[in-house]
């Protein structure tokens, strides 16, 4: 347990912080997946509508992805690199239709 109010605050921060940058990765997760799945659905039938739901849900998580950075939940190098494994996926199916 804390024994000053400083200590007491810190471990307060230190929480609000954990919980947040929690909710940032679960989030970003997610969307990852929900892209995935999206892609995967467009290469086995690939239509407009399905190119525009891929699209969305990358732009989501790119969204999300750039946020998590700039609160600092992701280093850059991380949240670069998982934009890069998102766009691959889509390159990869595209490029073979």
């Amino acid at each position: 347990m804390a024994n000053s109010k400083s200590a007491l605050k810190r471990a307060q921060i230190g929480e609000r912080n954990r919980l947040r940058n929690k909710a940032y990765k679960s989030a970003v997760r997610t969307l990852m997946k929900k892209y995935l799945i999206a892609v995967k659905e467009y290469a086995a039938n690939p239509s407009p509508e399905l190119k525009q739901t891929v699209d969305q849900r990358m732009s989501e998580a790119y969204s999300k992805i750039d946020k998590a950075v700039k609160k600092g939940v992701f280093h850059p190098n991380n949240g670069a690199r998982k934009k890069s494994k998102l766009a691959k996926r889509i390159k990869a199916v595209t490029q073979t239709a």
